[in-house]
C-alpha cells in the first residue's frame, strides 16, 4: 500500500516538483543558517548593496545594510515553524469537535456548529489581526491566531466525515459489542477519516504562511524574528531603488506556497481510491 501510494504520488508531476521544492527549502531552513550570519539583524555591508555586486552577499543587502540572503534562510525557518505548528495547533481544536458532533448529532452536533458558525461570520484576516493586536506580536500569539481562525474548515470536514462513517456496519458492530463511544470514535472513525485531514492540512500549512507573511507584512509579526513576510514590508517603501529587498522574499513565499499546494493536490490524487485507479 505504501508502495503504490508514493508511487502514485510521484507519478503525479505537480506533486512531484513540489516535493523537491519543499525539500530544498527545509534544507535551506535546517542547514542554510550555518553558511550565513548567525543573526539576520547584523549590518555587514553598505546599504542597498545590488544581488551578486559583492562577493558573498549573492541577494544584496537592505535598506540597513543587512544580508538579504540571511534574511531569506532565518525567515525560512520562522514562515515554515509557524505554519506546521499553527496547523497541527488547528487540528488538534478542529478535530474532536468535529469528531463529536458528527459522532452524537442532535443538541452536540448543533451547538458544535453554532459555536463554528460564530468563527466563520469573522472574516479570517481581520479576526487574525484583532487578535495579534490584543494579545502583542509575539510568535506564540501568532500561532494561536492562525489556529484560531484555521480549525473550522477541520471541524466541518471532520464532522461530515464521522456523520457518514458512524452508520457503517463495523461501527455499529463495536456499539453492540459494548465498546465506549470514546474508543469507537478514536480507533473505528478517526482513522478513516486520516485521507482528507491530510490533504487539508497540506492546505492549510500554504494558508498559514501567507497569514503570517501578511500579519508581519503589517507590522504585526514577532519583532525578534525575522520572517519572509517582515522583509516584504521593510522593502515596500524603497522598492523602486532596492527592488530585492521585496521580490527575492516575495518569491519564496511564493514558491513555498505553491509547492503545498501542489503537494496537496497530489495527495488528493494518491489517497483517492478512485482518482488513483483511473490511474489520473
Amino acid at each position: 500500500m505504501k508502495r503504490g501510494f508514493w508511487g502514485t504520488l510521484l507519478r503525479n508531476r505537480g506533486a512531484a516538483i513540489g516535493l523537491a521544492i519543499l525539500a530544498l527549502v527545509l534544507g535551506v531552513a535546517l542547514i542554510g543558517p550555518f553558511f550565513v550570519s548567525p543573526s539576520p539583524w547584523r549590518m555587514v555591508q553598505r546599504p542597498f548593496l545590488a544581488p551578486l555586486m559583492v562577493s558573498g552577499f549573492p541577494f544584496g543587502t537592505d535598506a540597513l545594510g543587512r544580508d538579504v540572503t540571511a534574511g531569506l534562510v532565518h525567515g525560512a525557518r520562522v514562515s515554515l515553524l509557524v505554519g506546521l505548528v499553527s496547523t497541527l495547533t488547528a487540528l488538534m481544536i478542529g478535530v474532536p469537535i468535529g469528531a463529536l458532533a458528527g459522532y452524537f448529532g442532535g443538541k452536540v452536533d448543533d451547538a458544535a456548529m453554532r459555536f463554528t458558525e460564530f468563527f466563520q461570520t469573522i472574516p479570517s484576516f481581520a479576526l487574525a489581526i484583532v487578535l495579534v493586536a490584543i494579545l502583542q506580536p509575539s510568535i506564540v500569539s501568532i500561532v494561536g491566531a492562525i489556529a484560531i481562525v484555521s480549525w473550522p474548515p477541520v471541524a466541518r470536514l471532520v464532522r461530515g466525515e464521522v456523520l457518514s462513517l458512524r452508520t457503517r456496519e463495523y461501527v455499529q458492530a463495536a456499539i453492540v459489542a459494548g465498546q465506549t463511544h470514546r474508543w469507537i470514535v478514536w480507533r473505528e472513525i478517526l482513522p478513516n477519516t486520516l485521507s482528507p485531514i491530510i490533504v487539508l492540512a497540506s492546505l492549510m500549512v500554504a494558508t498559514a504562511i501567507l497569514l503570517e507573511s501578511s500579519l508581519s507584512f503589517l507590522g504585526l509579526g514577532d519583532p525578534n524574528l525575522m520572517s519572509w513576510g517582515y522583509m516584504v514590508g521593510a522593502g515596500r517603501t524603497v522598492i523602486r531603488q532596492a527592488w530585492w529587498i521585496t521580490v527575492f522574499p516575495g518569491l519564496a513565499i511564493l514558491i513555498t506556497v505553491l509547492a503545498l499546494n501542489l503537494i496537496g493536490e497530489g495527495l488528493n490524487d494518491a489517497l483517492n481510491p478512485r482518482v488513483a485507479r483511473d490511474g489520473r
